[in-house]
């Protein structure tokens, strides 16, 4: 009788090989997919070693989603900071369970209301106000977020906040829907102004659509979508990165020469004769972004640094083409 043959042992998975990417991606963030799951999407089209987004946008939010890959990580607070721009479409005479379309009609009323009446209910948020966080958010309390809590069905006391709201534009509505163009500063919660705006003209709104069209400077018309980058060969994948510098590109310049460009990214100060400023971006010999830092009493001291291997790295890759600005946006910078 033969002897069974032993079985040959499975092959693992082989996992694709990870590269060093240095730069910004504008992501067009589709409907329906999490910030983080369009992020691994768009990590795994560029074989990316590092990448993190700057902000989440809700499932239900579609738009700008600025994504860092490698060292440009460590700018993405600059993003985070940044004040925002969102097309935001409210549906009047409904209250929801999480103020959009996602949660439970909770209570219905009549609509009657005129363009003049949206105009006047607007104005009242404009300007630096306190806005409630909604329970349905990932704001923490206990390590938890704040949506654990909801669907739990717990209140958790919040307090108001400081926001700024720059503007808000009327670009389309009649009857019960309405499309607004809203600048704000970061920490806004667009869903509770939705329904503030509702309370406001006595009827009631949730927030029926969302889609953010710039972050600071940046502006979603040089965005891309997942599925526009899965067209692309890798080469092109490449070309659409923006530079590691992108997010920091309107602040103000330093440029060093070779000995102080060497000490600056070891990070010793360097005396200088500048004015002082809060913020500067700084750059060595050929244009190479070192990073960042301040100036304070005629010192330059460095804030955030590139690693020698990156400023090779990040300056081998060809500088695309710089991010969309809109006129508009400019009280955005």
């Amino acid at each position: 009788m033969n002897a069974p043959r032993p079985r040959s042992a499975a092959k693992p998975p082989t996992r694709p090989l990870r590269r060093a990417v240095h730069g910004v991606l504008l992501l067009d963030k589709g409907l329906g997919v999490s910030s983080n799951a369009a992020l691994q999407q768009a990590k795994r089209l560029f074989r990316a070693e590092k990448a993190g987004h700057t902000g989440t946008l809700d499932p239900l939010a579609t738009g700008l989603l600025p994504l860092c890959f490698g060292a440009a990580t460590k700018f993405a607070q600059v993003s985070l900071d940044a004040d925002k721009r969102y097309l935001a479409t409210l549906r009047l005479g409904a209250t929801t369970t999480t103020g959009d379309g996602e949660g439970e009609v909770v209570r219905t009323r009549d609509v009657c209301v005129t363009l003049a009446d949206v105009e006047a209910a607007c104005a009242r948020f404009v300007g630096a106000i306190r806005q409630l966080p909604p329970m349905h958010s990932a704001l923490k309390h206990e390590g938890k977020p704040l949506y654990d809590y909801a669907r739990a069905g717990v209140e958790i006391e919040r307090e108001p906040r400081a926001i700024t709201i720059h503007a808000i534009g009327i670009v389309e509505g009649e009857v019960d829907r309405w499309v607004l163009d809203v600048s704000c500063s970061k920490g806004t919660y667009v869903r509770t102004l939705a329904e503030d705006i509702g309370e406001t003209l006595g009827c009631g709104a949730h927030l029926a659509g969302l889609r953010r069209t710039g972050s600071g400077r940046l502006n979603v018309g040089a965005a891309l979508s997942i599925e526009r980058l899965e067209a692309l060969s890798a080469a092109e994948l490449d070309a659409s990165l923006l530079p590691v510098d992108a997010l920091v590109a309107d602040w103000p310049k330093v440029v060093l020469k070779g000995e102080d460009a060497g000490r600056f990214l070891a990070g010793v100060r360097r005396r200088l004769a500048l004015a002082d400023a809060p913020r500067v971006r700084v750059y060595g010999p050929g244009g190479a972004f070192l990073g960042t830092g301040h100036v304070a009493t005629g010192e330059l001291i460095a804030t955030r640094l590139l690693s020698p291997a990156e400023v090779a790295a990040a300056s081998a890759v060809p500088l695309a083409p710089a991010p969309r600005i809109e006129e508009s946006e400019s009280l955005l910078s």
